[in-house]
C-alpha cells in the first residue's frame, strides 16, 4: 500500500493560507498538478498513492473528474482570500497512477478547468504521463487537440524479463508505436527509464538504451530503482526471493546511461534527467526544484505556495467525502522557516544543471567547496564563477555533497 503521510500541523477546513504566502509571489511561477490515483495493477516496487478497482472501497473513477474541478474551484478561492495576485499556469502535470486510464475527456474537462479559472502562460507546458498500453493514436490526437502539449510514458526497460520483474502490462515492442503516434498528433515525447532492478545486467540496461535512444525523444529520464518499505519487491527481498538492487552496479549503469545520452546529443539538467535543449527541460518538474509554487489536486497530491507545503487526505474515498461536504481536502501542513528554505534550497537546486549559488550558503558551508573540487565532486571552474555544479562523480554522491555543504 502507499507510504503514511506526513506527521504536521493540522490543516484548516477552508484552506485558509498565512498571509505570509503572499509575500514575493509575484517573482514565482505557477504550476498545477492534478493526480489520478487509479491503476489497473499495482507493480511490486510502487509505493505511489495509487490504486486498482479492488482497493476503491465504493468510488467510482467515473466522478473523478468533477472531484477534481471542484478542488480547482476550492484553489482559486483560496490563493485569492490570501491575497495573491492571479497569475496564469505556467505548466500542468497530471500524474498518477495512470491519468490516461481516464477518459480522455475526462483529461479534458480537468484541463479546461485550470484554463478557465487561471489562465495559461504563454508557451504554457501541458503534460500527462501514460502507459504504452493505456492510450492508442486516437486518444494522442484527443489530447493534443485539448491542450496538451507533452507525454510521458512509462517505458522503464526494453527487456521483457525486467519488466516482469518490476510488474509491467506493456509490451516493449510498443514503445515505437506510441512515440510515432504522439508524434504525430504533434506532443513532445519524454521517457521514463528504470535501472538497478533485481537480475538487470549492464548489457540488459545498454539494451534499454539502446532502444530509448533510438526513438529520439525529446527528453528522457532514467531513475534507479529505490526499495521502498511496504511494497511487494521489499517483501520479496526480505523473504531471499529476489535481490536487493546493487548500489555499485547502479553506478555503472547511471554512468553508462550519462555516457550514452551525452553521445546522442542528451545533456543532463537534473541529475536524473536529461534532454535535446533547454526547450524540451520538463519546467513543471524544474519548478519544484527551483522553489516556485504549485497546487496539487487529487487524493495524497502535495501543493506548496510562499512556503507554505501541505498534502491531501490520501484514499479516494476520503478525498470524496471531503469535496462532497465543501471542505478541503488537505489533511495537514507545514509552514517553513528560513532556515528550512535555506536548507531545501542546498539540497534541491545542486541536483540541477546551473547549480546553487554560493552566496547562499553558510561560512562553513563556503569552506567545504575547497574539499568537494578537491575530491573531484564540485566543478572548480563554476566555483570561481560562484556556482555549486555537481561533476560526474558528484551526481553519484549527491546527498553527500549536500550533507557537507550543510554541516
Amino acid at each position: 500500500m502507499p507510504s503514511a503521510l506526513p506527521i504536521a500541523d493540522p490543516a484548516p477546513l477552508d484552506g485558509r493560507l498565512p498571509e505570509s504566502a503572499a509575500a514575493g509571489a509575484d517573482a514565482r511561477n505557477f504550476g498545477v498538478y492534478i493526480h489520478v490515483p487509479f491503476c489497473r495493477v499495482r507493480c511490486g516496487y510502487c509505493d505511489f498513492n495509487t490504486y486498482t478497482a479492488e482497493e476503491l472501497r465504493g468510488v467510482k473513477r467515473t466522478d473523478y473528474a468533477g472531484q477534481a474541478m471542484t478542488e480547482v474551484g476550492l484553489a482559486s478561492a483560496v490563493l485569492e482570500r490570501a491575497g495573491i495576485p492571479e497569475r496564469p499556469v505556467s505548466t500542468v502535470f497530471f500524474g498518477g497512477g495512470t491519468p490516461t486510464m481516464l477518459p480522455v475527456t475526462d483529461l479534458a474537462a480537468m484541463l479546461a478547468s485550470v484554463v478557465t479559472t487561471w489562465g495559461l502562460a504563454d508557451g504554457a507546458e501541458v503534460t500527462t504521463e501514460a502507459n504504452p498500453d493505456s492510450v492508442d493514436a486516437s486518444y494522442l490526437r484527443s489530447l493534443a487537440a485539448a491542450g496538451f502539449t507533452r507525454v510521458s510514458f512509462g517505458m522503464q526497460s526494453a527487456v521483457p524479463r525486467v519488466l516482469a520483474t518490476l510488474e509491467r502490462t506493456h509490451d516493449p515492442e510498443r514503445i515505437p508505436l506510441v512515440v510515432r503516434w504522439a508524434r504525430e498528433a504533434g506532443l513532445q515525447v519524454s521517457l521514463d527509464l528504470i535501472y538497478g532492478t533485481p537480475g538487470e545486467s549492464l548489457d540488459d540496461w545498454r539494451r534499454s538504451l539502446e532502444q530509448a535512444i533510438a526513438q529520439e525523444p525529446d527528453h528522457l529520464s532514467a531513475y534507479s530503482l529505490i526499495v521502498e518499505d511496504g511494497t511487494k519487491l521489499a517483501r520479496q527481498i526480505r523473504r531471499g526471493e529476489v535481490a536487493e538492487p546493487d548500489g555499485d552496479l547502479q553506478a555503472d549503469m547511471y554512468e553508462l546511461a550519462d555516457g550514452m545520452l551525452g553521445t546522442a546529443g542528451y545533456e543532463w539538467y537534473e541529475v536524473s534527467n536529461w534532454a535535446r535543449g533547454d526547450g524540451f527541460r520538463s519546467r513543471h518538474n524544474l519548478a519544484y526544484w527551483q522553489g516556485h509554487d504549485w497546487w496539487g489536486i487529487g487524493p495524497g497530491a502535495h501543493s506548496h505556495v510562499g512556503g507554505v507545503r501541505w498534502w491531501n487526505v490520501k484514499h479516494p474515498a476520503a478525498y470524496a467525502e471531503r469535496i462532497l461536504a465543501g471542505d478541503s481536502p488537505a489533511a495537514g501542513r507545514e509552514t517553513l522557516d528560513e532556515e528550512t528554505r535555506r536548507v531545501e534550497e542546498v539540497l534541491l537546486a545542486t541536483r540541477i544543471r546551473e547549480g546553487l549559488p554560493v552566496d547562499r550558503l553558510t561560512a562553513s558551508g563556503r569552506t567545504a567547496v575547497a574539499g568537494l573540487i578537491g575530491d573531484g565532486l564540485v566543478e572548480g571552474a563554476a566555483a570561481l564563477r560562484g556556482s555549486i555544479e555537481l561533476t560526474l562523480r558528484g551526481r553519484l554522491l549527491a546527498d553527500a555533497v549536500v550533507r557537507r555543504l550543510l554541516d
